[in-house]
């Protein structure tokens, strides 16, 4: 089991509510394919550039603690979900 840093960007156009189901979503995957750590929601920053048409995002970081293909399943499943701009996963 390795520790993973994974940080992502949830579009700001999207309702509040719809925001905080994307979070609890991923902290139920982490949950379910390992241990979750905790979770730090950052909120919304401007973007140093432009992503997607799009010059702020809601920023959460998790803690997890998992196998690789876990890793690798929650990577995939952010990479096909609309709602995330952006991600990013740092083994600790």
């Amino acid at each position: 089991m390795n520790k993973y840093e994974i940080l992502y960007i949830i579009r700001c156009d999207i309702e509040d509510d719809r925001k905080t189901q994307v979070v609890e979503k991923y902290n139920a995957l982490a949950a379910k394919l390992g241990t979750l750590e905790d979770t730090n929601i950052w909120g919304m920053k401007k973007f140093a550039y432009e992503i997607a048409k799009q010059t702020e995002g809601y920023y959460v970081l998790m803690n997890v603690e998992c196998d690789a293909a876990a890793q690798a399943e929650i990577d995939r499943q952010m990479g096909i979900d609309d709602n995330v701009v952006r991600r990013m996963i740092v083994k600790k």
